[in-house]
C-alpha cells in the first residue's frame, strides 16, 4: 500500500472544516455589502463589527481548548462580570475620595492584575473540581455561572460601578495604533496568536487533543490529566478575567447585566469553528471564523433593516448545521 504523506502543520490548522466555514463568512459579508454598499463594506463597520467581537473572541479561545478536551465551560460570561467588578471597585477604593476617574497609571495596572487574578481563581476552582473531584463539568461551571454572578453583585449591591478611570476608556478602550488599528483589536490578536502557537505547536495542545480523544488512553501514556485539565480551566478563567477587564475600558460600566449570554454565544462561536463538543477536534483558526459568523450575521442584520428577532434564529439555524456537519464527519470517520 501506497504510503501517503503527513499533514503538514497547515493543514493540521485548516482542517476539521475550517474551510467551508470560511466560504460562509465570505458570503455572508459579500451578501450584505451587496444589499447594503455604502453601509455595510466601510472602514468604520468594519471597525466598529471587530471591537465589538473582541471580548467575545478572548472568551472563545479558552473556551476551544475547554472544549477540545470534552469538557465545557458555562461560567465565562458571568466571571468576565466578576473580574471587572473586581477591578473596578479596587481602583475606586483605593483612588482619593472614592473616584477612579483620574486614577494613573499604577491603580489601572493594579486594577488589570487583579481583574486577570479574580479570573484565574475561578478558572483554577472549576479545574479543581473538574478534575480532581471528578464532578461533571456542566454541574460545576453551572454552579460557578451563579456564584460569580453573586458575588458580583454582592461586591456592588446589584448598582453598576461607573468610576472608571478616563486614561483606561481613552487608551485601552478607544485607543488605537498602528495606523487606526483598535488596542482592543490589537489585544484580541495577541491573544489568538499565542492561543494559537500554544494549541498547534507545543506539548500542552499535543495533550490536550490527546486528553479530548481519550482521556484514560492519555493518562495511561503518562499524561498528567489531571493536571492538564486543571489548566485547561485555569487558562480559560483567566482570560475571562482579561476581558472582563477589556470590557470594563470600553464601556466604562461594570455592565453587569449585559453579559446573560456571553457563555452560550463563545460556545457557539467555538462549535460553529469546527470544534466538536466530543472533544478532540478544533483549531484557533476555526474559532476565529466562528466567532465572526454570528458578529457579521448582527451587524448586517441591524443595517439591512432586518428585525432583531430574526437575529438569534439565524444563528441559531448557523450552530444547529455546524453540529450537524461535525456528527457527519464523526460518523465518515468511525466507518474507516
Amino acid at each position: 500500500m501506497e504510503n501517503l504523506p503527513a499533514p503538514t502543520r497547515w493543514q493540521r490548522i485548516a482542517g476539521g472544516g475550517t474551510l467551508w466555514i470560511g466560504l460562509v463568512l465570505v458570503v455572508l459579508y459579500a451578501v450584505f455589502s451587496l444589499l447594503r454598499p455604502h453601509a455595510f463594506p466601510t472602514r468604520f463597520t468594519l471597525q466598529t463589527l471587530l471591537i465589538e467581537t473582541s471580548v467575545l473572541l478572548v472568551l472563545s479561545i479558552g473556551m476551544t481548548f475547554v472544549i477540545i478536551t470534552g469538557g465545557i465551560d458555562l461560567s465565562v460570561g458571568m466571571v468576565l462580570i466578576f473580574s471587572g467588578v473586581l477591578a473596578a471597585k479596587t481602583m475606586e477604593r483605593l483612588s482619593p475620595g472614592g473616584d477612579a476617574t483620574q486614577a494613573g497609571w499604577g491603580l489601572i495596572t493594579l486594577g488589570l492584575l487583579t481583574s486577570i487574578a479574580g479570573g484565574a481563581l475561578w478558572g483554577l476552582i472549576n479545574g479543581l473540581l473538574v478534575a480532581k473531584a471528578k464532578i461533571p463539568p456542566l454541574i460545576v461551571t453551572l454552579g460557578s455561572l451563579g456564584a460569580a454572578l453573586g458575588a458580583a453583585q454582592l461586591i456592588t449591591g446589584g448598582v453598576d460601578t461607573r468610576t472608571v478611570p478616563g486614561k483606561l476608556r481613552d487608551t485601552l478602550g478607544f485607543g488605537t495604533l498602528l495606523g487606526g488599528v483598535p488596542i482592543l483589536v490589537l489585544v484580541a490578536a495577541t491573544v489568538t496568536v499565542v492561543g494559537a502557537w500554544l494549541l498547534h505547536t507545543t506539548r500542552f495542545g499535543r495533550y490536550t487533543y490527546a486528553i479530548g480523544s481519550n482521556a484514560e488512553a492519555s493518562r495511561r501514556a503518562g499524561i498528567g490529566v489531571t493536571r492538564h485539565l486543571t489548566l485547561v480551566y485555569l487558562m480559560a478563567g483567566t482570560l475571562s478575567g482579561l476581558a472582563g477587564f477589556m470590557n470594563l475600558a470600553y464601556f466604562g460600566t461594570t455592565t453587569i447585566a449585559g453579559h446573560g449570554t456571553d457563555n452560550l454565544d463563545a460556545i457557539a462561536g467555538v462549535v460553529i469553528g469546527g470544534t466538536s463538543l466530543f472533544g478532540g477536534t478544533g483549531t484557533v483558526l476555526g474559532t476565529v471564523i466562528g466567532v465572526f459568523i454570528p458578529s457579521v450575521l448582527r451587524k448586517g442584520f441591524v443595517i439591512v433593516g432586518v428585525p432583531v428577532f430574526w437575529q438569534p434564529i439565524a444563528v441559531s439555524v448557523v450552530l444547529v448545521a455546524a453540529v450537524w456537519f461535525d456528527q457527519l464527519r464523526r460518523r465518515s470517520r468511525d466507518r474507516k
